[in-house]
């Protein structure tokens, strides 16, 4: 049951790194893509490390359960620093002029 659901984690993990890359990708500005950068990347880290933290968990060692702890520190210390890194980087492209999409408006829309 245990590899049942550290698979689910990581494959998980895995899906929203892939919908992160895919996100940098095809988002049409840098606000954009650091969003989806910033979210997608905390999110598929957590999902990760939570599993290999519980496959760790196997035999119930003393051992395993400190890697384990420290595993889940790790992905805590992500979490919270994740989206202070993600801030300064879009504040660094605010200050430097970058300009967030707009939708280019064609002759038969109206001006809001």
């Amino acid at each position: 049951m245990i590899n049942i659901l550290t698979s689910f984690l990581v494959v998980a993990g895995f899906f929203f790194f892939f919908a992160t890359a895919i996100g940098i990708l095809r988002f049409p500005d840098f606000y954009s893509r650091m969003h989806a950068a910033g979210k997608g990347d905390a999110f598929a880290s957590l999902l990760m490390l939570a599993g290999l933290a519980l496959y760790n968990l196997n035999s119930f060692s003393v051992n395993e359960i400190f890697v384990s702890v420290k595993i889940i520190l790790i992905a805590m210390f992500t979490i919270l620093t994740s989206a202070t890194a993600t801030h300064a980087i879009v504040d660094a492209g605010f200050e430097s002029g970058a300009k967030p999409w707009t939708k280019e408006k064609t002759d038969g829309e109206k001006q809001l």
